[in-house]
């Protein structure tokens, strides 16, 4: 057994609900999926502004690095300040020193032009260099002429669409709708109501704690044919921890499956970010290459981590920036949020 791996893949975060801990109660209390959005997700991102983005996607790239992840694929709303966005996580990512992919969750929950600057934004981004994807809320957010140019972006960048999938049943009709469109480099992100032979294609993102916070049901992602990639939706990107929960969760579902059904799940994240699979994460203990020895061991910590030949963790301090101030500076635009809310 090892202390070192390569770098962690977070194949879905939503940077930006990293200055949501702590915000005030909703108006009333969710009792459906729909209500969790109505009461909580669409009320945040629509006051966000480029300052709260960038503080939170510094906080949420600091908090990756100190867990051993290198490399984070988000995705991103924030209806009143779009245009820009992106290139707002992207450079606060760097500043941290670890990778990102972004994508901007195009929607028509404002209209049609509120769709269309979401889909300009990924265009804008992605034209100029930027790494990621064009993305989709999901299907029951979107009209048919929204996922279609989707697509067709897509398409002509050479890139695929992030998109959620089927993640509870108000998005049930997702798989009439995407079917036709879908492509291997789609990231299909949760499809728990989804059935295995609707025939999409592309990678499809687990993402367990967050079903089970939000109560929409367990994916049994192992009956995909499917690439299933791991991700967190927004709560931290601890890889290894995702891992364990993604392991009982499986194990309750079939008690004759084993955690490296995880760790391929994990490890597939290297399809989307393959070289975060030569950066280098030294842990705190041996035995962090071992999916049996992570799956019953909790605590393990990055104590160094090395992202394309540079030291960006030592003695699990980052190196590129102040974590004090990073954190100081994030809890101070939390709280402009939640004034706001």
């Amino acid at each position: 057994m090892s202390r070192t791996t390569g770098g962690m893949v977070c194949a879905h975060h939503h940077l930006y609900s990293a200055l949501a801990r702590g915000m005030p109660a909703p108006p009333k209390t969710p009792t459906r999926f729909i209500e969790i959005l109505e009461q909580i997700w669409w009320r945040v991102d629509v006051a966000l502004d480029l300052e709260m983005i960038r503080a939170a996607a510094r906080l949420g790239a600091l908090e990756a690095l100190e867990c051993g992840t290198t490399a984070i694929i988000d995705h991103h709303e924030s209806p009143n300040a779009i245009e820009g966005s992106l290139t707002v996580i992207a450079d606060a990512c760097a500043e941290v020193g670890v990778r990102v992919l972004c994508a901007y969750g195009a929607t028509d929950r404002h209209g049609p032009e509120g769709a269309g600057r979401g889909l300009a934004e990924n265009e804008r981004f992605l034209r100029a260099g930027g790494r990621g994807f064009v993305g989709l809320h999901a299907a029951f957010t979107c009209s048919d002429a929204t996922i279609e140019a989707a697509a067709g972006l897509a398409s002509d960048l050479g890139v695929g669409v992030h998109i959620h999938v089927a993640e509870a049943v108000d998005d049930i009709d997702a798989p009439k709708r995407l079917a036709h469109l879908t492509a291997d480099d789609w990231l299909l992100v949760h499809c728990v109501q989804l059935d295995e032979h609707a025939g999409l294609r592309g990678l499809i993102a687990h993402n367990p704690r967050s079903n089970m916070n939000n109560a929409v049901g367990y994916g049994r992602p192992a009956r995909f044919s499917n690439r299933v990639v791991l991700g967190t939706d927004g709560i931290g990107a601890d890889m290894l921890e995702e891992v364990r929960l993604a392991y009982v969760r499986l194990r309750e579902h079939d008690v004759t499956e084993t955690p490296t059904t995880v760790w391929r799940w994990l490890e597939a994240g290297y399809d989307l970010v393959p070289e975060a699979r030569g950066d280098t994460v030294t842990w705190s203990a041996d035995g962090a290459d071992d999916p049996w020895f992570v799956a019953f061991s909790p605590g393990l910590r990055a104590r160094e981590v090395v992202i394309d030949g540079e030291t960006m963790l030592r003695d699990g301090i980052a190196t590129r920036v102040d974590p004090d101030e990073v954190r100081a500076t994030a809890a101070r635009h939390a709280r402009r949020l939640f004034a706001r809310l």
